[in-house]
């Protein structure tokens, strides 16, 4: 088992790699200005460094809760809204955190997500959360909550406008790379029968290729960061959460692997916003790519594999 120093190490790195991002994808903003004016290279470093930071401390919270306030929620009357406001009083308290403010969404959708910005922290949770067993509900609440004990959800909030924009870049070369004009060999023979011609003034595969591996490459230097930090940071301290929930009491930890494994299998990916998966108690695949976004379902099968044996995580 890695050591608290070793642990403490890598969450460290991964935040540094997160600020990267940012600052990354500021220097083609900035580097105009520095060729114009002569700041030198050092100079340019700094200001991209700090304009990326500033910029990801100013718009992330205000992207994260926009996207929130679009999502359907429950009426005020409703008695799930009432359940899941004294569930997160309760809990917070237990873990000695401001509670913070709950959103509840109408969502086949069974997840939970944190944020934290300008107005505050805020938990959003569906429906389909609340209606599992209390163990596993309450389970899953805990885990988002504790995630606002060491601030990791003020980091991963402000970072996630960035790291949304390069995976879809990324996801976008990908596809490009992958592009079958010409469909399945099954679909060109029925063509063929039916005497179907495809059109040929249709881009040729080639471009897209090409496409894709320039996107690629121009988003090569801006996604490793981006790997880095999800690995390192966002999946590391969601292990981290992981490991508070299971401290508190065997049917917790059950409880929280059963809400992982139902979270992931059940439908209604598509409801839960692929903003928040990285605040998210699970990140959801999506089913038009079939990709899960932000960190791996490899990471879920190693975290139920932890919740589920009996040593101390």
């Amino acid at each position: 088992m890695p050591s608290a120093r070793t642990v403490g190490a890598k969450r460290a790195l991964g935040a540094l790699a997160l600020v990267a991002v940012p600052s990354l994808l500021a220097g083609p903003l900035i580097a105009p200005f520095v060729v114009f004016t002569g700041a030198g290279l050092v100079a340019g470093a700094i200001a991209a460094t700090l304009g990326g930071v500033v910029a990801a401390v100013a718009l992330g919270p205000v992207v994260v809760d926009r996207r929130v306030e679009s999502l359907p929620r429950v009426a005020q009357d409703d008695d799930r809204r009432s359940l899941a406001e004294s569930r997160v009083t309760a809990i917070a308290a237990q873990l000695g955190v401001d509670r913070p403010a709950v959103t509840v969404v109408s969502a086949d959708a069974a997840n939970v997500a944190v944020t934290d910005g300008h107005r505050g922290s805020q938990l959003v949770v569906t429906t389909r959360l609340l209606s599992l067993p209390p163990s596993s509900r309450d389970a899953a609440l805990r885990h988002a909550i504790s995630r606002l004990q060491r601030r990791e959800a003020a980091v991963t909030t402000a970072a996630l406008p960035s790291l949304a924009a390069v995976e879809t870049v990324a996801l976008a070369a990908i596809l490009l790379v992958s592009h079958e004009p010409d469909r399945r060999p099954i679909d060109r023979r029925a063509n063929r029968i039916h005497g179907y011609q495809p059109d040929q003034r249709q881009i040729p595969a080639p471009v897209y290729t090409t496409g894709g591996l320039v996107a690629w490459l121009v988003t090569l230097p801006v996604w490793l960061p981006a790997a880095v930090g999800d690995r390192l940071f966002v999946g590391g301290r969601r292990r981290d959460a992981d490991a508070v929930v299971a401290r508190s009491d065997d049917d917790a930890r059950t409880g929280l692997a059963a809400a992982i494994e139902f979270t992931e299998e059940a439908p209604g990916a598509s409801d839960w916003p692929p903003l928040l998966d990285r605040l998210s108690v699970v990140s959801m695949a999506d089913t038009t790519t079939e990709r899960v976004r932000g960190t791996s379902r490899h990471e879920s099968r190693c975290r139920l594999a932890r919740l589920r044996s009996k040593r101390r995580l």
